[in-house]
């Protein structure tokens, strides 16, 4: 009888070790997770950051003294002529206000129609061929810019899909906010593949 406790006890020790095995096995997944988790947060770093946000609409940088939209007119006036399929006018723009105000680079330009202000094509591209000037403006004074128009003939009906245009919207330089010139008599093309307009900075006039 005094033999029998020793199996007893050999077994007690074999299952004890085992489960402790087991037990040790168990704890290896439950660490796999922790490594995953640092893998997908070192991934999440290395992912691109959150689309930045996109700049303004503005055709300059804004400079002290700067003309308030709400404080300036506009008309189309005469331009120094064109080349073949095109003609180029300008864009002259008044100061109504009190006190002197400044425009400096190039205005943001569309034509607009519909009767309601929608903008018909591509905008106006920027000829930055010039020197841009800051202009002083009194009271009463007047800014112009040039304006290539081409022709929408110019283009096939398919590719121009052209409609009359009611005139133009106009930005100042450094604004956000627009100002509507009219002019009916000039055609839009409403594809945006297709660019009509080519604005010029501002200069006196």
């Amino acid at each position: 009888m005094t033999g029998i406790p020793a199996p007893r006890f050999a077994g007690s020790a074999l299952v004890a070790l085992t489960l402790a095995f087991v037990l040790a096995g168990c704890t290896t997944p439950d660490s796999a997770p922790t490594t995953d988790s640092a893998s997908a947060s070192s991934s999440s770093s290395d992912s691109p950051s959150a689309t930045p946000r996109p700049t303004g609409t503005t055709t300059a940088v804004p400079i002290n003294g700067q003309c308030d939209t709400g404080t300036l007119s506009g008309v189309i006036g005469q331009g120094g002529g064109g080349a073949a399929g095109s003609v180029e006018v300008s864009i002259v723009l008044t100061n109504n206000g009190s006190t002197e105000c400044s425009l400096q680079g190039w205005p943001g330009v569309s034509f607009v129609g519909d009767g309601n202000g929608t903008q018909l094509g591509a905008a106006a591209q920027l000829d930055r061929s010039k020197p841009h000037p800051t202009v002083v403006l009194q009271p009463g004074g007047t800014a112009q810019a040039p304006l290539r128009i081409v022709q929408a003939l110019n283009y096939s009906e398919s590719e121009c899909k052209p409609k009359p245009a009611d005139g133009f919207r106009v930005y100042p330089p450094g604004s956000t906010e627009s100002l509507f010139i009219k002019d009916t008599g000039v055609t839009a093309c409403t594809s945006e593949s297709v660019s009509l307009l080519t604005v010029g900075a501002f200069v006196a006039g």
